[in-house]
């Protein structure tokens, strides 16, 4: 059984396709787009005042004949032929055979009319694009060990050849999106026993939310006292505090496990949804909870720091972190610069360089060493076409390798190793002190003195939103 749906829009309006219809996995649906393109006969101009044109078997002299002076719109259509802006789709139906296929000679009930979708044509002068709906349905069968049961999945694809460019080559793109949902069938009554796993996951949701409460309330407490410090130094000194410096209250690695406490506690979330046949977003479940597991593992070197011989890494990486950011600012100025430039000049002639993020990839990897004959050989290959271009991928190429490996990834280095030493070397001539650190080394009181603040034993403390005592605001900043 076939179906054939005309639609043709009027002129200076947009395409119009056919309501969505669902089908079954015994079904599929194509529609072709086409644009629609002038009948011009031969001889007759589409103007308004059109005259006939000689025939190539006319025997008509100039004595007989001359050609006519005719306006702009009256020109042949040899010449000029407008070009209508109105489209039309065609959406066929496309129904298979419930009984299994045999060859097509020997199958003869596709003599008659029931296929005649078959005979389809294409006008590729005219075609812009043809897009292929259908679904297929799959089980998944699980291990009968876990007492799982089988997982039925419905794919909606869409396939779309896309002639846009008429360039002689057709770009074929492929989506699908799956939908799971229970299998029902009369001999499926059994259920997986996935209770453990569900405990498993709502102890997990409910740790990381107790974690994240208090993270959140550390920091809150640490911006808090940022603010009083900012505030004093400014009423007191006449001073600003820089915004390195108003990052010493900022505790980064509650940050660290802030944001994975949130990704581990939507990663769950969306695991359970899973299991229980609601969702189907496993791209998404699983990024999320492999975030959450690198950042988790990261955070472990938190521990480390506590030993000084195993906290080089880490206090390298913040010493050296402001220097590198305003470094790499200026790099990747000058490395947009060449991939703007890359993409413009060598986009015709290198697949390479065909878009921006290729561009970027490219150069990228000649940084690091990799494919740099590939890339000058098939450049060399363009040297007959285009020898101007040829002789500008060159300049481009040495230039870009020379700048970037000999003298931005030295200068790199050597940030991470300055920082290296003055780690080695606290005391030497590189290492700067903060203005917060300045303040905290004017204290010479010990703590046994009786100046600094004592710890609440009420169940406010918890909290970040008790008052305090108006006595100990002094005591505050060197708690």
């Amino acid at each position: 059984m076939g179906r054939t749906t005309l639609l043709r829009p009027t002129r200076g309006s947009s395409s119009t396709r056919p309501s969505s219809t669902l089908w079954t996995s015994t079904s599929c649906s194509l529609m072709c787009r086409l644009a629609g393109m002038p009948t011009c006969e031969a001889g007759v101009a589409p103007g308004p005042t059109a005259r006939p044109w000689p025939s190539a078997s006319s025997t008509t002299t100039e004595a007989t004949w001359t050609q006519p002076t005719t306006p702009l719109t009256s020109i042949p259509w040899l010449s000029l032929c407008p070009f209508p802006d109105s489209l039309s789709s065609d959406c066929i139906r496309v129904d298979p055979p419930e009984r299994p296929l045999v060859p097509p000679s020997d199958d003869l009930s596709l003599s008659d009319g029931s296929a005649s979708y078959k005979n389809l044509t294409l006008k590729f002068h005219k075609l812009i694009n043809v897009t292929i709906h259908f679904q297929l349905k799959t089980i998944n069968l699980q291990s009968l060990i876990n007492n799982e049961i089988p997982d039925c999945y419905t794919f909606s694809i869409l396939i779309t050849f896309d002639n846009k460019a008429h360039s002689g080559r057709i770009p074929i793109s492929l989506e699908t999106k799956a939908h799971i949902q229970e299998c029902k069938h009369p001999s499926v009554f059994r259920h997986g026993d996935n209770s453990f796993r569900l405990l498993f996951d709502v102890v997990v949701i409910l740790t990381c939310s107790f974690s994240f409460l208090l993270c959140a309330r550390s920091l809150l407490r640490g911006f808090l006292l940022q603010n009083e410090f900012v505030g004093f130094m400014w009423r007191r000194r006449g001073r600003v505090i820089s915004l390195w410096d108003r990052l010493e209250f900022v505790n980064g690695w509650y940050i660290l496990l802030v944001t994975s406490d949130v990704l581990t506690i939507s990663g769950t979330i969306m695991k359970i949804g899973i299991e229980a046949k609601n969702l189907a977003s496993y791209d998404v479940c699983s990024i999320l909870l492999g975030t959450s597991t690198l950042l988790v593992w990261v955070g472990v070197i938190r521990y480390l720091t506590f030993f000084h011989k195993y906290n080089i890494l880490i206090a390298t990486l913040r010493v050296a972190l402001p220097s590198v950011m305003r470094f790499c600012c200026c790099v990747a100025v000058i490395y947009l610069g060449y991939c703007f430039c890359g993409w413009i000049v060598l986009g015709p002639y290198h697949v390479k360089f065909r878009s921006l993020s290729m561009v970027s990839e490219c150069l990228f990897s000649l940084i690091n060493g990799d494919d740099m004959f590939v890339t000058f050989a098939a450049m060399q290959a363009q040297q007959g076409r285009s020898s101007l271009v040829w002789l500008f991928s060159q300049l481009y190429l040495y230039s870009f390798i020379s700048l970037f490996i000999y003298m931005v990834l030295s200068l790199f280095i050597a940030l991470i190793t300055g920082a290296y030493d003055t780690i080695k070397h606290p005391g030497g001539a590189g290492a700067e002190e903060s203005e917060l650190q300045a303040y905290i080394a004017q204290c010479q009181d010990s703590p046994t003195s009786g100046k600094f603040r004592r710890g609440s034993g009420s169940a406010c403390s918890l909290l970040c939103c008790c008052g305090r005592d108006a006595s100990e605001e002094h005591t505050l900043l060197v708690n």
